[in-house]
């Protein structure tokens, strides 16, 4: 069944301001707001300037926008266009910035000044350089323009985004998106958690294919999207009764953060009815009565979108859901390192998954063939993550079957972090883990050996001195162990890196954030 183009936010955005044009569409928690009329023409303005300024079909334009609802009227203006966007995480910098652009292959940056100096050091000697926009230098243009109402704007198949993702045994790839993966990871969510003129509040950020397809989903649904820069805890909830949000949504540790809170006697005196999780916590039937909300969850990834999901009905905190039956269906297996089913319940084997409707996952890896076909390998995406079943057939993750780390909602590539920290002219080596911390989430270590002659005057501090500005601020590692060696295969000498996180922090083991650091 091939997805009706209405549901793509461009298209539900046009048919919304025509049916309600006065209901709020996007709100900003600093009381900037647009109605859904306000939003429509304010989108096809941002389209009108960037066309005047060579943007067209299938240009790649990288966004670095920080500031309050820009990257959304971008997301918008962009997709009348039918250009694919580059959305670039607002703390990338240096190599990082560089390699994202060059991958990309993007022709124009939109940005602000005060990006701009990240951006003239990631070009410096690029050719050809991508051409600059400074969104500061266009806000007259952006509030005149002439609305371009002559556009078709996207189809299913159309590609939205170029969506980086953490590098493994290389750098970070950039996945191509197209429109119906945009729609598809938060199409699953249950059919009352958002109804017409009524309020989400996800301060997940458009860099994030669940920022852009929550943003997405709230447009499709004739609802309004409340927002923020950043997750905030100690102010969340304020937020949520001064817009009337009836649903939320949170990633990762973030569910356990706000449950950590000390409770208060008006927790459940809010207008929530739904919260959007993943990972659920131990005691989520405890979350769900504290605050007196229904929680469904899933498992997702920027290549596949969402393939496994519950309703309100969720079961076992443990486990992510079961395969898909909504749009666009999924087949799902755990296979052996050999692409074998693995169908006793409790035996872990790693998730693989293909949808079937098509234009509803990723099309691989842009600038990457051999990547992309080694991740398609046999007919099936290989999502690299550990699970096990059960005997109802629900789904729960394991491990993570590859090196990347997950910190705070963002996926953290090993192989750049040891990257930066091998440029220390002290470390010989470097292994990069994740640590589990007490809110389920992962902090960033560093196993480092270091060259003899420089041992003597080195410091853990120094090191993450010396990182700081090299990498983004989420990267910077919490913890520096010293080894004098690392587990390795005996036959390819590669580490071992699952001893390294089985063994975690050891009494050797330093940690940045201790008083005494």
């Amino acid at each position: 069944m091939t997805l009706d183009r209405r549901l793509l936010a461009p298209h539900a955005l046009a048919e919304w301001a025509a049916k309600t044009p006065d209901a709020p569409a996007l709100v900003h928690v600093d009381g900037t707001r647009f109605t859904y009329a306000e939003l429509l023409e304010d989108s096809r303005r941002w389209a009108g300037c960037l066309r005047a300024h060579g943007v067209d079909a299938g240009t790649h334009v990288a966004t670095l926008l920080p500031d309050r609802l820009d990257p959304h009227r971008a997301f918008l203006g962009l997709a009348w266009l039918r250009a694919v966007e580059v959305p670039l995480n607002t703390a990338y910098v240096g190599d990082m910035l560089r390699h994202a652009l060059t991958v990309s292959e993007a022709s124009v940056v939109l940005t602000t000044a005060a990006m701009l100096p990240r951006i003239s050091e990631a070009t410096a000697g690029l050719d050809p350089a991508p051409r600059v926009l400074l969104v500061d230098d266009l806000r007259d243009e952006l509030a005149t323009a002439e609305p371009a109402t002559d556009l078709p704007g996207p189809e299913v198949w159309d590609v939205n985004t170029l969506l980086f993702t953490s590098g493994t045994t290389g750098p970070s790839k950039a996945v191509t998106t197209p429109w119906g993966l945009t729609y598809q990871m938060w199409s699953w969510v249950p059919e009352d958690t958002v109804r017409p003129g009524e309020a989400l509040h996800l301060a997940l950020p458009l860099f994030h294919n669940s920022g852009r397809s929550g943003f997405n989903y709230a447009l499709g649904r004739g609802g309004c999207l409340v927002t923020r820069e950043r997750f905030s805890a100690t102010s969340m909830w304020d937020e949520i009764r001064r817009f009337g949000c009836v649903a939320l949504a949170l990633v990762g540790p973030l569910t356990a953060l706000v449950y950590s809170a000390p409770p208060r006697q008006d927790d459940a005196d809010n207008p929530l009815r739904s919260a959007i999780l993943g990972p659920m916590i131990p005691d989520i039937e405890g979350f769900e009565r504290r605050f007196g909300v229904r929680v469904a969850t899933c498992y997702g990834q920027t290549e596949v979108g969402a393939p496994l999901v519950s309703g309100f009905d969720h079961g076992p905190w443990a486990n992510t859901g079961v395969p898909r039956e909504s749009w666009p269906g999924f087949d799902v297996r755990l296979v052996d390192e050999h692409d074998i089913p693995v169908t006793t319940p409790g035996q872990v084997g790693e998730l693989v998954v293909r949808a079937r409707e098509p234009w509803s996952m990723s099309l691989g890896y842009h600038g990457m063939p051999a990547e992309s076909a080694a991740a398609w390998r046999n007919g099936w995406f290989h999502t690299g993550d550990a699970f096990r079943t059960d005997e109802e057939g629900r789904y729960y993750f394991v491990d993570r079957m590859r090196d990347t780390i997950r910190r705070r909602g963002e996926n953290i590539s090993s192989f750049e972090v040891e990257a930066a920290v091998g440029q220390h002219p002290a470390v010989r080596e470097c292994a990069a883990v994740g640590v589990r911390t007490e809110l389920g989430d992962e902090e960033v270590m560093v196993c480092v050996i270091l060259h003899e002659d420089q041992a003597a005057g080195f410091s853990p501090a120094e090191l993450v001195s010396f990182l700081d500005g090299r990498m983004p601020s989420f990267m910077l590692p919490r913890y520096v162990d010293v080894v004098d060696d690392l587990p390795r295969n005996a036959t390819t000498g590669r580490v071992r890196k699952n001893e390294l996180r089985a063994r975690g922090l050891t009494p050797t083991t330093w940690d940045r954030l201790s008083p005494t650091a």
